[in-house]
């Protein structure tokens, strides 16, 4: 008796003294488990004369309730007490101001871009999008561009196979166009181009939009028209443009497109008349059909309007760059 009264005076003490809910699993094991200190006094039953057995089995079955009742109160009192603890880590001083967050803003090239959408939308234009990775005959081909021409080199355009390759302009949205509808029509087409250049003033990645007008006794004036308009709209009412005569493969006549600034005048895209092959390539009779088609580069755009020296800028993700737009 004196052994099952001591066990539950240790047991006690050292349930009194557990101060988390690890500790105190440790300690039912060791007492109650099933190879716990309770179990071993119930096996020795067997050793004791018949007579002595109810009592000392009552006393191990007392022992065995004192124990198990002590730790559930000191389990619930541990409880408790990691509760707030938790509760007092996780706790927000609501009268403390949250983290500030800056608010973000369109990239200054889809800034460009959605400003010059505009301004050929309210002209009649509609914006039509077409496949970044081309195949030679939308790109070059039908665009009467020929197969000893620089641009179809491969050091100056990314191919994945002969007949395929990233797009060098986003013309091959034109052919596309001509191909499916019918004339009129009068279409811009924005998106990414490749080409293999990279320096201050050129990306191998960069921003593209082109535009297209077909409709029957279409004239050079209406091009200088369309592109004077836009000049103004995106570099101010002063603005003025002249045409200097160029070669493109796919617009015949073709010009350089410049802009006064001051007293400079800088290129800013080039333009044509749509090339009579063009028109055949697409379906389209030349004799009864006429356009013009334009390009511009959404960078050279920023660059002039905002006046920044490197192309480069656009594309460091430079906070302090951005931010300024």
């Amino acid at each position: 008796m004196d052994e099952v009264q001591k066990l539950v005076d240790d047991a006690l003490k050292e349930i009194n003294s557990a101060t988390d809910s690890s500790t105190l699993n440790n300690i039912r094991i060791k007492y109650l488990g099933k190879k716990g200190l309770i179990t071993s006094l119930m096996k020795k039953l067997k050793d004791l004369p018949q007579e002595e057995r109810p009592k000392f089995g009552a006393h191990v079955n007392n022992a065995k309730n004192i124990i198990t009742q002590k730790i559930n109160e000191k389990l619930e009192e541990i409880s408790e007490k990691e509760k707030k603890k938790k509760y007092e880590e996780l706790a927000v001083d609501i009268s403390i101001p949250g983290a500030r967050r800056d608010i973000g803003h369109l990239h200054i090239l889809t800034q460009i871009q959605k400003e010059l959408e505009d301004i050929f939308i309210s002209m009649g234009f509609e914006v039509v999008e077409g496949p970044e990775v081309e195949d030679t005959w939308h790109n070059f081909d039908a665009l009467n561009t020929p197969d000893w021409h620089p641009a179809r080199d491969i050091q100056d355009s990314f191919y994945f196979t002969d007949k395929i390759l990233l797009r060098t302009h986003t013309s091959p949205v034109q052919i596309r166009t001509m191909l499916q509808r019918k004339p009129p029509l009068a279409i811009i087409s924005p998106g990414r181009v490749y080409r293999r250049d990279y320096d201050s003033t050129h990306l191998p990645m960069f921003t593209q939009m082109e535009g297209l007008f077909v409709d029957k006794n279409v004239t050079i004036k209406h091009l200088k028209y369309t592109l004077e308009e836009m000049a103004k709209r995106i570099f101010g009412e002063n603005s003025k443009v002249r045409l200097r005569p160029s070669f493109f493969p796919f617009t015949e006549p073709s010009y350089e497109v410049d802009v006064l600034f001051g007293d400079t005048w800088l290129e800013i895209l080039g333009a044509g008349m749509v090339d009579p092959n063009v028109f055949k390539n697409a379906g389209y009779d030349p004799e009864e059909w006429s356009g013009f088609a334009f390009g511009l580069g959404l960078e050279r755009i920023a660059m002039v309007k905002y006046g920044i020296k490197d192309i480069r800028d656009f594309i460091r993700n430079d906070i302090k760059f951005l931010e300024n737009y």
